[in-house]
């Protein structure tokens, strides 16, 4: 196990499943309506509806979140995206710095402007 601290959006958002739904005598917080442990089919059923009601068509079109797991690239690439410190992702992520930039800096698109904005603001208050 590891800590990972969350912003708290995902703090209430947890707060609100636990208070709707408890959790499993084991402390699990996600679990079939049995209390049971959930299948790999139940996971896919409840992503499949979930892809189906989160996201654009176009977005369901690409390969954006086609398996669950491809949440963690996700949210590594917004953390990255965010400006949060690479050394604190990699961490999150329980990564090196190395390989969160060898895996993930290929999610990172669509940041120039961002950047170029950032560059801009420190370069005009140098001046």
């Amino acid at each position: 196990m590891r800590t990972v601290p969350i912003p708290p959006e995902l703090v209430a958002l947890l707060r609100w499943h636990v208070t709707a739904y408890g959790a499993a005598p084991d402390g699990r917080l996600f679990r079939t309506s049995r209390g049971g442990l959930i299948q790999d089919t139940g996971y896919w059923e409840v992503w499949a509806e979930a892809h189906q009601r989160a996201l654009t068509p176009a977005q369901r079109a690409s390969t954006l979140a086609k398996r669950p797991y491809d949440l963690r690239p996700a949210a590594v690439s917004t953390w990255l995206s965010s400006g949060v410190e690479p050394q604190l992702v990699a961490k999150r992520a329980d990564h090196s710095v190395a390989v969160l930039f060898r895996v993930y800096a290929k999610f990172l698109t669509d940041g120039d402007e961002a950047a170029n904005a950032k560059i801009s603001a420190r370069l005009n208050r140098q001046g």
